[in-house]
């Protein structure tokens, strides 16, 4: 009798376990990272009779948690790529929207500024289109400065943010160490901690949104949590705080994730962090706001260069030399770095220096240079990686994609690092130099003249000073007391082929005799004279000082370098493409990226809501399943109830038996 009765009670304990199991599931159905359980049963062992064994019902073995370790590792995994891809694709998309096209953009006030020179061009001595010229600088210019001030706020946004994250993986992992405690106390009653391993792997799981960790499960329970491969950020109980440090050079402008092994700082590179919003984080920080702001700053630099230069060898309005158009920019410490500790710092106090070569051959890069003995080395251009030899010796200085570096009389010593920073800093500071329009110098401080006994078809097409290869010569003046004549002086020869002398030059050397080409620029002391059709033998071009007495005011009305300054528009600056298509190169070399980690975010996203799909298939709670185990549960429940019942009743008949 008590053998039923005792079926029975365990048969209801153990379906009253199932009904409560499968309500904790329905109740956690919406709960991030629980995973259903199940209740495992098993059979009592039989009691041995001689008809054989009799059963003695059931008993709750476990509660199994359904989990899948390979599923849940590959869904956390995706998730970190995806969590990385999707922060870089927004802070991209900020990035693009700094460098906005259409009427109001920096483009447009760089082709109105180089246009407004042709009102100058047609009027030199009008005032008011002087005055266009220079409010057109000055718009160009806050432009620049106005896109570098966003450049730093996004910059400044991006700091924020890095350390708010870095504080919320530490925080995780202190909660995932606390976890670690409660597990392997918990392990000791010989049955899993469902509940505290589900609240483990949700951390976990949020601390991959922030970076990528791999794992490793130790034999008491406990998991530790690795970055970058195989730095302990929690072993056991155990927490290494991570914290953000700048790069080998002290660049304020870049960052690295830095993890503390007791008291020692340990940078973590970049590439190996893997996913999460913090490596893309720093990725967009140390790689794409890098490039634009160099993009920006290479556009800058190399237009206030040129036309500076170009400004510089025309005359003002009242005949002297004009000045600088836009601020130059002054390369200084932030320009040119060495290594900071705990980097290997350099060991010589040897110094670099840095100035502009060539505009139209920059390109938008940092630069690291090292050396390998007291004058030589390599410089590796850090976008790419191509990497140029050198050596002091023997040039000095070292032209580098148009940039000329020096160095001092100090020797190096091998292992000695630098990075060069050229376009860093060339927007933040710009602006138009002056104001006053009779300031501007729009005239060529040459004259040309054919001579006006020539009987051929000479014309003179274009004369403007180049300052191009070594700097303006300008023509001797006349000597006194004579107050005509001097110049430099083209006299044609008869041909095939044609032929000129010219006399009165420094390069070419006065008397040198050249070949003539009808359209071909003729390049002389830092000036270029363009000149057509067909000279006859005898006729002459003179070019002379525009100062020189003999040609009076004539450079009031002279508007020659405003030419000039127009034809830069033309020139091949970036990238082969022409100085007023840079900005376009600029917006297209930013949207190429954007588009690039839009489509990476998609396909990432795409995978990780498929792996986390398959891991919620395993792990996830099925409302529909656990109703129907409810009633099963249920209707077992009440039959175990009912085969209680049912010895209660033959025990109450056996008791009235025996009373009688």
């Amino acid at each position: 009798m008590s053998g039923i009765l005792s079926v029975g009670t365990r048969a209801l304990q153990a379906n009253q376990i199932a009904l409560q199991t499968a309500g904790n599931n329905i109740a956690n159905v919406n709960t991030p990272g629980y995973s259903r359980q199940t209740v495992v049963m098993q059979t009592v062992e039989g009691q041995f009779t001689g008809g054989g064994y009799i059963g003695k019902g059931v008993d709750v073995q476990t509660i199994e948690r359904n989990f899948s370790a390979f599923l849940t590792r590959q869904s956390t995994i995706a998730s970190a790529t995806a969590s990385a891809d999707s922060t870089r694709a927004d802070k991209l998309k900020q990035l693009e929207g700094v460098f906005a096209g259409g009427p109001t953009g920096l483009g447009a006030a760089i082709s109105d500024m180089l246009n407004a020179f042709s009102d100058v061009a047609s009027a030199p001595t009008d005032l008011t289109a002087r005055t266009v010229v220079l409010t057109r600088v000055d718009e160009t210019a806050k432009r620049m400065r106005a896109a570098s001030q966003s450049l730093d706020e996004l910059q400044s946004g991006v700091t924020q943010e890095l350390n708010q994250k870095v504080n919320a993986i530490n925080n995780l992992a202190q909660n995932i160490a606390i976890a670690n405690d409660q597990i392997a106390r918990a392990q000791g009653s010989g049955q899993p901690a469902n509940d505290l391993l589900d609240r483990r792997d949700q951390l976990v799981r949020d601390l991959n949104q922030y970076v990528q960790t791999s794992s490793i499960a130790a034999d008491d329970g406990t998991l530790g949590i690795f970055l970058g491969g195989s730095q302990a950020l929690v072993l056991g109980t155990t927490v290494s705080k991570v914290s953000l440090v700048s790069d080998e050079f002290g660049d304020p402008l870049k960052s690295k994730l830095a993890i503390n092994r007791s008291g020692l700082i340990i940078p973590l590179d970049e590439k190996a962090l893997g996913g999460g919003e913090v490596p893309g984080l720093l990725r967009f920080q140390n790689t794409d706001l890098a490039d634009g702001r160099n993009l920006l700053g290479r556009l800058t630099l190399a237009i206030s260069t040129s036309m500076n230069d170009q400004h510089k060898l025309g005359l003002d309005l009242d005949g002297n030399p004009g000045g600088n158009l836009l601020t130059p920019t002054v390369f200084d410490a932030s320009n040119i770095r060495m290594p900071v500790p705990p980097a290997t710092v350099n060991t010589s106090t040897v110094t670099l220096s840095l100035s502009v070569r060539d505009t139209s051959a920059f390109s938008a890069s940092d630069y690291e240079l090292k050396f390998t003995s007291a004058s030589a080395g390599s410089v590796t251009r850090l976008t790419d990686g191509k990497i140029t030899a050198f050596d002091f010796a023997s040039t000095d200085p070292v032209i580098i994609d148009g940039l000329a570096i020096e160095k001092s009389v100090t020797p190096a010593v091998a292992g000695d690092r630098f990075l060069i920073k050229p376009f860093s800093t060339s927007a933040s500071n710009i602006s138009a130099e002056f104001s006053n329009s009779r300031a501007l110098a729009v005239a060529s401080p040459v004259v040309g003249s054919v001579g006006t006994s020539n009987t051929g078809s000479l014309q003179l097409v274009s004369l403007k000073a180049t300052g191009q290869p070594g700097g303006l010569a300008l023509p001797p003046s006349p000597v006194p007391p004579a107050t005509s004549g001097g110049g430099v002086k083209l006299v044609f020869a008869a041909g095939p082929p044609i032929s000129y002398t010219v006399t009165g030059s420094t390069t070419p050397a006065t008397g040198s005799i050249l070949a003539y080409t009808p359209g071909a620029p003729i390049a002389i002391d830092g000036w270029e004279i363009t000149l057509n059709g067909n000279p006859k033998p005898g006729d002459s071009v003179t070019v002379g000082n525009a100062k020189d007495s003999q040609y009076g005011d004539y450079y009031t009305r002279n508007a020659g370098n405003a030419s000039a300054m127009m034809d830069l528009r033309d020139v091949k600056m970036f990238d082969g493409a022409a100085l007023t298509d840079g900005f376009a190169g600029l917006i297209a070399q930013i949207g190429i990226r954007t588009q690039s980690a839009n489509f990476a975010t998609e396909v990432s996203s795409a995978i990780a809501s498929n792996l986390e799909r398959d891991r919620a298939g395993v792990s996830g709670v099925n409302l529909d399943e656990e109703a129907a185990k409810l009633l099963q549960y249920q209707q077992a429940y009440q039959a175990s109830a009912k085969v209680i019942q049912i010895a209660q009743n033959i025990f109450d008949t056996l008791i009235q038996s025996m009373g009688r």
